[in-house]
């Protein structure tokens, strides 16, 4: 997977916390924020899922059935 640079500025208490975490696992910071963007990622994936349920059944979102997609779209499957 290709890498691509980021710049960004973290409070001074987050930042320092990121060090000692670096320094007790013997890891780097990038793989320490990696790892954790990951968690985080995982965790809204849920939060997501969750609102859009929460919006098919309160009727905010609606719901199309796929065969009726596909034909309006002529797609034959």
């Amino acid at each position: 997977m290709a890498t691509v640079k980021k710049l960004f500025s973290l409070d001074e208490g987050i930042a320092k916390e990121l060090e000692s975490v670096s320094e007790a696992l013997h890891k780097t910071q990038r793989e320490i924020v990696e790892n954790a963007l990951d968690f985080y990622f995982d965790y809204t994936d849920t939060v997501v899922a969750d609102k859009v349920l929460s919006d098919i059944k309160s009727g905010k979102m609606k719901v199309h059935d796929a065969e009726d997609v596909y034909k309006e779209l002529g797609i034959e499957i």
